[in-house]
């Protein structure tokens, strides 16, 4: 009866599997940048609602729709960011519309004699987009041939 039953593994501690296979440089830059941006838009909105509460005269409706896109902004981006750092390839297409849409924002800044702060923007938007479609990136979400060919 000795060798009729089969062998349990022994130990209390399950096989862990590691992850040997880094975040490579352009996603974790990605990450990174687009957690700034969250940061910086979630300051902004954090002025807005200060705004909202302070201001005299205001059209409510306009100034709570702003202060909400600003807060839902900095909401998206965020997870964005999260989603991104744990591989997740559906989070690329968003951050690269959310990237893109720096471009006419940073266009009517400049149009509007604020160059300073457009031209960065839209550079920003343009470097972070560049990021997430990165050879690292797309064979690290998953797209692409996995060998590189």
């Amino acid at each position: 009866m000795g060798g009729t039953l089969p062998r349990l593994p022994t130990g209390i501690v399950a096989a862990v599997t590691i992850d040997s296979d880094p975040v490579p440089g352009p996603l974790r830059a990605a990450v990174l940048l687009l957690r700034a941006e969250a940061v910086a838009l979630g300051l902004v909105a954090v002025w807005l609602i200060w705004s909202d509460l302070t201001a005299t005269t205001t059209d409510l409706t306009s100034a709570l729709l702003v202060t909400a896109f600003a807060v839902g902004g900095a909401a998206a981006l965020w997870a964005l960011g999260g989603a991104l750092s744990r591989r997740r390839a559906g989070a690329r297409a968003p951050a690269i519309v959310l990237q893109l849409m720096l471009m006419p924002i940073g266009f009517f800044m400049i149009q509007g004699g604020m160059g300073w702060l457009g031209v960065p923007l839209m550079a920003l938007g343009l470097g972070v987009a560049g990021l997430l479609v990165s050879g690292p990136t797309n064979r690290a979400l998953g797209f692409g041939d996995p060998a590189g060919r």
